[in-house]
């Protein structure tokens, strides 16, 4: 197939079986790879989906300004989204944001707006949301994505990531699902796809300590993806059955098993479902098929979590030899 664009490559990830990290009998894990869309996450899918859903609808139009509070994967795909149909990005940053993600952005052409004053949580959410407001105010061309908030957000998955699943597992159901929770879009958008067909999916939510979205107390938290310091608009507790929450520490390892044991390198957030995976498969009945997302690609944490010092802290033989 010939595409026409590098939009109309997104989607259409493969799934692996993650059959040496989880060799219990019974048990079949399936890891679908969004780390291997265009852009690098699976935040593409929503980037293009709303984007061209606003296109559609006459909400986005040429000349349209897009803005966002994001310094991670949804702003790198909106920025890669918006260089396609020749629209203009802002990304509200904070200090807190990656160089590497800065640097991708700014490759991209994209604006970046940084507030530097903590809010009175002590963190920088809420700055942003009010620096966001100010560009409304500013240019009447200006649109805001507000993916915590948006229903395009979760209906991305809906209408493709699940479906996806479902044409690559004809033969039998997914039983459990374990997603990490950031917005909760991603979550809900495939739970709700995958339902249609297997009613009986039991939904397994992975949050990080720290955050505030299941109602547990504020902390501080080192690892993007995963994790908030607000609850989403989009959050519907009702549809998730269990939730399992993940430190920083447990994700890094869980990285680093990834890699030593799959040859996958991945993000922050595919460490934290695999520590999750690792803890509810005592409880799980056999057989059982479970499906996990792996968000993100390794390369944007290579200063956070695959340092020589972060393999020798969590257990693991540093991956070079060479000085």
């Amino acid at each position: 197939m010939i595409h026409d664009s590098i939009t109309d490559c997104v989607g259409g990830t493969p799934l692996v079986r993650l059959g040496r990290l989880f060799p219990q009998p019974g048990i079949e894990v399936l890891a679908k790879l969004e780390m291997l869309n265009p852009g690098g996450s699976v935040k593409d899918r929503s980037a293009r989906y709303i984007v061209e859903r606003g296109i559609s609808d006459g909400m986005i139009r040429p000349g349209t300004h897009i803005v966002e509070s994001t310094s991670g994967n949804f702003g790198v795909a909106l920025a890669m989204v918006a260089v396609r149909y020749g629209l203009r990005f802002t990304a509200v940053v904070d200090p807190n944001a990656s160089r590497t993600n800065l640097r991708i952005l700014r490759q991209f052409g994209a604006g970046i707006e940084m507030v530097r004053d903590p809010d009175s949580a002590g963190g920088y959410l809420h700055t942003r949301l009010a620096r966001v407001q100010d560009l409304l105010a500013e240019d009447p061309d200006a649109v805001w994505i507000n993916q915590y908030a948006n229903h395009l957000n979760w209906e991305t998955h809906a209408v493709t990531t699940a479906r996806e699943v479902i044409d690559d597992c004809p033969e039998r159901p997914v039983d459990v699902l374990v997603a990490a929770v950031s917005t909760t879009g991603t979550l809900h958008g495939l739970a709700r796809g995958l339902r249609r067909v297997w009613p009986a999916l039991h939904v397994v939510a992975v949050d990080a300590v720290g955050s505030v979205i299941f109602g547990t107390p504020p902390g501080p938290r080192m690892l993007p993806g995963v994790g908030s310091s607000r609850v989403p608009e989009l959050f519907t507790p009702a549809e998730i059955d269990r939730v399992v929450h993940i430190d920083d520490a447990a994700a890094i390892r869980g990285c680093h098993r990834l890699l030593r044991q799959e040859a996958i390198f991945a993000g922050g957030s595919s460490g934290s479902v695999v520590a999750a995976v690792e803890e509810i498969l005592p409880q799980l009945p056999r057989p059982s098929r479970v499906l996990t997302l792996l968000a993100d690609r390794g390369e944007r944490y290579l200063d956070l979590v695959y340092t020589d010092e972060m393999a020798i802290e969590h257990g693991e033989l540093a991956y070079s030899s060479h000085p």
